[in-house]
């Protein structure tokens, strides 16, 4: 979907996943300061909103999801995975209950295949399950933003800020009065130095939790019930995750950032090492330089230096090896 903040002064159109929003207003920069400093607004009006509703809600969900949410309070924010039958994650949710409905925001154009699995679990549950991206757009306000919510406005807060589920029709005269725009590149910039993986960059086919740091903040330990638990508590209680996702601080007289999906290798190797991993997302901080998420094998050491294709790379350990 194209969000009509696309006609703001100085937008210019993200590409590839992020599709539909600003990748930034002129100023990179600029943006990822303000976002910093608390001001401004993130439009994230391109991302899934699905919601849940009945009075089976959370006790149905709590069967389905990574995450304990059968006593989740209103208002308290949470995110869960969906793994497939091998553990692999599939879907990552962001959500919130208000007290009657659970609203959940995902990644852009992932809302079908999630809708379909859930209407395909109902069975005998009263709920309803609903697509709301037609209608309600994500706008992300961050840390310390004092911002005003609009009444009637859903909001999911997390140490990170508060995510906002307004009426799509409201979005342009929103963005009137939330502060100066910032776009998805500053977001992004923020979300790398935060360590915070994110479902279709961080992940591929056979990502498992573990690998992204994932366990605590969306997959809880103490419950069952739900298609992959075995493979969670397998990896936890037997062994060790193949893989382990690392931040990087990348060569900084590159005038290129190394794309998603670049060939990670040890330095001391050479050119013709072998593949010990990828980069997931690079991005251009306003303090740090350029920096990058990337998952390596779980046996490289801490300590070796990293090359991105052509790129040196030093890590800093996200996932414990």
């Amino acid at each position: 979907m194209k969000s009509p903040l696309l006609s703001l002064p100085g937008a210019v159109p993200a590409e590839g996943a992020d599709e539909g929003v600003a990748a930034h207003y002129g100023d990179l920069f600029r943006e990822q300061r303000a976002l910093a400093d608390g001001t401004g607004f993130v439009d994230l009006s391109h991302r899934g909103v699905v919601t849940v509703t009945g009075e089976d809600r959370l006790s149905w969900l709590h069967l389905l999801l990574t995450q304990h949410v059968s006593e989740l309070p209103a208002g308290r924010a949470t995110e869960a995975l969906i793994l497939s039958a091998h553990g692999h994650i599939e879907h990552a949710l962001y959500l919130v209950d208000d007290g009657e409905t659970v609203w959940a925001h995902v990644e852009p154009g992932t809302q079908e295949a999630l809708l379909a699995y859930l209407e395909s679990m109902k069975f005998f549950y009263r709920v309803e399950v609903a697509d709301r991206t037609v209608d309600t757009a994500v706008v992300h306000l961050p840390a310390g933003s004092i911002a005003e919510v609009p009444e009637g406005a859903v909001v999911r807060e997390t140490a990170y800020g508060r995510d906002l589920f307004l009426p799509r029709a409201d979005l342009e005269s929103y963005a009137e009065t939330a502060g100066p725009p910032a776009g998805i590149l500053a977001h992004e910039a923020l979300r790398v130095e935060q360590h915070r993986p994110r479902l279709g960059f961080e992940t591929d086919h056979r990502t498992i939790p573990h690998e992204l740091g994932w366990i605590g903040s969306a997959v809880h330990l103490q419950k069952g019930c739900y298609r992959g638990q075995e493979t969670v508590a397998r990896v936890q209680n037997l062994g060790k995750p193949p893989r382990r996702l690392v931040f990087l601080h990348l060569d900084g007289s590159e005038v290129h950032l190394p794309p998603h999906g670049t060939d990670i290798r040890v330095a001391d190797e050479g050119p013709d090492g072998r593949r010990i991993g990828f980069v997931t997302t690079s991005v251009r901080h306003h303090e740090l330089g350029p920096v990058a998420l990337a998952l390596v094998k779980r046996n490289v050491p801490v300590d070796a230096r990293l090359v991105a294709g052509d790129t040196a790379a030093a890590q800093e350990t996200v996932v414990e090896p």
